[in-house]
């Protein structure tokens, strides 16, 4: 992904990346790329002008699951012009992810029985309709029961995400607390959330003196702040993409033969809204190379 980016004819800047400076050795957050970092073979950067664009990736999205074969492993990137993209620390962020029939009826704070029956309501089905997804973590036990068993409004709160489905089904699907990794996919979300006239509402886990401080680093002073998409992804002009890496849902992963490889993306804007679906085939290029579809 590097590579690529590098030949691409932009000044453009990494802000959500594999990490900090000091934790990635490559597409850090804050690192600078594309053609206007080119130099000449004396050394000297190249002397023109290229649009200034900041950059959310995520190199593998689903690590675990490629590394045992399993579905929905894929690559990801989000860009818009400069500042269009929150700079964010490496941290864990609460979020709720809705489709547009529920943007303006979930709140971050509020508990579980009360959010689901707000989506229901919205999409003018009962809450047991609801098809809810949560991400497969032991810090979730409890927000599983909840869900399973909505409990009144009195009853002790607790965050989570929804977005709609064909059909007016929902996925519910929740990202806080403690793990294994650290990684702000909220910024990257925002992007897709632009793009299909969703919605996410987002808060930076804060834990420590160390994460307060990444936070004034990165100009980040109100640390409870709840953000929507238009905040962690403002730009006016926004591109999503998206790679499978392994078989999933929504994209086929990379499929090898003898003379290349075969790959499945979408790619999504806002404004105007646009989707499409790419199907590629790349080959390495000799005299007897055969093509397979």
């Amino acid at each position: 992904m590097r590579r690529e980016l590098d030949g691409v004819p932009i000044d453009g800047t990494i802000v959500i990346g594999e990490g900090e400076r000091d934790e990635a050795p490559m597409l850090y957050i804050g690192e600078k790329l594309g053609l206007a970092q080119a130099r000449t073979p004396g050394g000297r950067q190249i002397n023109a002008r290229f649009p200034e664009i900041d950059i959310a990736v995520d190199p593998l999205e689903g690590t675990n699951l490629c590394a045992v074969g399993a579905p929905n492993a894929m690559t990801v990137l989000a860009a818009a012009p400069r500042g269009g993209l929150l700079h964010a620390p490496d941290l864990y962020m609460e979020k709720i992810v809705v489709g547009p029939k529920s943007k303006n009826a979930i709140d971050l704070d509020a508990p579980v029985a009360d959010n689901l029956a707000a989506i229901a309501k919205c999409l003018d089905r009962r809450i047991e309709d609801l098809v809810v997804v949560v991400l497969e973590r032991e810090r979730h036990e409890d927000l599983i029961r909840q869900i399973r068993r909505p409990a009144p409004a009195s009853s002790s709160s607790a965050t989570a995400t929804c977005r709609p489905h064909r059909g007016g089904r929902g996925r519910y699907r929740r990202a806080r607390g403690h793990g294994d990794r650290r990684r702000p996919e909220g910024v990257l979300t925002a992007a897709a959330m632009r793009c299909l006239n969703g919605e996410i509402l987002a808060r930076l886990v804060v834990r420590t003196p160390e994460d307060e401080a990444r936070c004034a680093k990165m100009g980040i002073k109100d640390l409870k702040r709840v953000y929507r998409s238009a905040d962690l992804a403002p730009g006016h002009s926004i591109i999503f993409a998206a790679t499978g890496v392994t078989n999933g849902a929504l994209l086929k992963g990379v499929r090898f033969f003898g003379e290349g490889v075969r790959t499945h993306s979408i790619i999504m804007q806002a404004n105007p809204y646009q989707i499409r679906f790419v199907d590629s085939i790349r080959v390495h290029y000799s005299e007897t190379v055969r093509v397979q579809f």
